[in-house]
């Protein structure tokens, strides 16, 4: 089977990563959590996840009603590192919904015309209608983060981006809209342990892309933009949710828990909801730290 950019995700493995992350992925099983520093040694077991989501599933229902009756408006950010778990995410929270109502947002890369627009302009288009949820697949953060460490754009163009952000954010709220942010991480050896398993999949191969590739090596950057962005967007009425994306189950849990414990539904049944894992689910300070 020929392999995705020549086998350069292997190739990676092979010669370029560090001794330790090669190390943890040959030495892992399927279910071991590979970064020495996440809090449980294995996935949760599918049965207790499968029940868990299920629950959560029937409350995620009720809240789309809700919205839909009282004109609600909602934008949850899915952020985070290459492989931590957004797709899979962004998929649990809306494979039970009326699509009428909650859309995904995943914007391509912007047009030659969109480059010379505001750059918050091609996303204001995508925010909700009274009674939907917006479901962003990556975000304007991309300037944050991606764009830095490609140098997509320029010093002064992220400058202007952090300065312009507050406002934005903050009017996007007065206006009505709740923004809900999350940002999956994910262990450096569990990241490249997944592009593997992509790189070999012939039905996964066409989420890899030249991106992920270069970024392989960039890891140092990625963690010191993500530390950046982080202190200039943590604000108060829109703070940052981190989910630890090692064990999907767990992130995925924490995900619907984190957007189902925000609103105040009717007939919502706390008990299915739970309370989000802090070790896995809470604010910046599950940010430092988890660079392996």
């Amino acid at each position: 089977m020929d392999l995705p950019f020549d086998g350069a995700i292997s190739q990676y493995y092979e010669t370029e990563a560090p001794k330790d992350i090669r190390e943890a992925i040959a030495e892992g099983g399927k279910k071991d959590i590979l970064a020495p520093d996440y809090p449980y040694d294995q996935w949760m077991k599918k049965s207790d996840y499968q029940d868990r989501m299920d629950a959560l599933q029937v409350e995620l229902v009720k809240l789309q009603r809700w919205i839909e009756a009282t004109g609600q408006r909602i934008v949850v950010v899915f952020e985070g590192r290459d492989t931590a778990g957004k797709s899979g995410a962004i998929k649990r929270v809306r494979e039970n919904l009326n699509p009428r109502g909650a859309h995904i947002v995943a914007l391509s890369k912007p047009s030659e015309r969109e480059r010379t627009q505001w750059y918050f302009q091609r996303y204001v288009a995508h925010m909700p209608a009274a009674g939907e949820i917006a479901l962003m697949d990556r975000s304007w953060y991309n300037r944050g983060v991606v764009e830095k460490v490609f140098g997509f754009c320029s010093d002064m163009e992220r400058r202007q981006f952090f300065d312009q952000l507050p406002g934005f954010e903050q009017a996007l709220v007065d206006d009505g809209i709740q923004l809900i942010k999350l940002w999956f991480n994910v262990g450096r050896a569990e990241q490249l342990r997944r592009m593997l398993a992509r790189e070999s999949h012939p039905l996964k191969q066409w989420k890899l892309s030249s991106i992920d590739v270069k970024g392989l090596g960039l890891w140092d950057e990625y963690t010191q933009a993500i530390g950046e962005t982080f202190a200039r967007s943590d604000f108060g009425f829109a703070p940052w949710t981190i989910i630890r994306g090692d064990d999907k189950y767990r992130a995925r849990i924490g995900a619907l828990q984190r957007i189902l414990s925000a609103f105040d539904y009717d007939r919502k049944y706390p008990d299915a909801v739970g309370s989000p894992d802090p070790a896995i689910t809470g604010g910046v300070d599950l940010w430092p730290g988890h660079a392996r």
